[in-house]
C-alpha cells in the first residue's frame, strides 16, 4: 500500500502555504489553492475580516472574483447593486465590475472564500503584506487591480 500524500503537500509537488498572511489590520488570508497548482485556471484564498473591517470599491480587469460565504456576514457591492449576504451564500463579481464589500457585524468575524478565475491574483496578496502603501497603487495596477475611494455604505 502506497503512503497517502500530506493534505498541505498538493500533487503537482507545489508547496503550500500554510500560515495566515495580514493584507491590512483586521484582514487576514492564507492561499489554499494556488494559480500554480491549476495551471492558472483559479485561485483560492480564505479569508477571516474583523467586525467593521472591508475593502473600498476595486476592479479586477482580468479575472473574475467569487465569494463563498463560510461564516459572518457581508455586504457587498456589485456594480450599481448592493447586497448583505449571510453564511452558505455565494456572489460573483464579473471582471470589469467595481465591487466591494465589508462586515458589517460589530462584533463577529466575516470568514470566507475567495476564488479568482482565472487564477494569479494570489501575488498580489502575496505582495500586499510586504509593499508600503505608496507603492500599493502600481502594484494594483501590475496586477489588473485599479482602486476607487468609495465606500461601500
Amino acid at each position: 500500500m502506497k503512503p497517502k500524500k500530506s493534505l498541505k503537500e498538493p500533487s503537482n509537488g507545489h508547496e503550500r502555504e500554510n500560515e495566515w498572511s495580514e493584507v491590512i489590520r483586521g484582514e487576514r488570508y492564507i492561499i489554499r489553492t494556488s494559480s500554480a497548482e491549476t495551471k492558472g485556471i483559479y485561485s483560492m484564498l480564505e479569508v477571516v475580516a474583523d467586525a467593521r473591517n472591508g475593502v473600498p470599491m476595486h476592479v479586477h480587469d482580468d479575472a473574475d472574483e467569487h465569494f463563498i460565504i463560510l461564516g459572518g456576514r457581508a455586504f457587498i457591492a456589485n456594480g450599481d447593486r448592493k447586497a448583505e449576504v449571510a453564511a452558505g451564500s455565494s456572489i460573483t463579481m464579473a471582471r470589469g465590475v467595481p465591487h466591494a464589500w465589508c462586515n458589517p457585524s460589530e462584533d463577529a468575524p466575516l470568514r470566507m472564500l475567495v476564488i479568482f478565475s482565472p487564477g494569479g491574483l494570489e501575488e498580489l496578496f502575496r505582495r500586499h503584506a510586504t509593499t508600503e502603501l505608496a507603492e500599493m497603487t502600481a502594484l494594483a495596477n501590475k496586477y489588473g487591480t485599479g482602486h476607487g475611494a468609495c465606500a461601500v455604505r
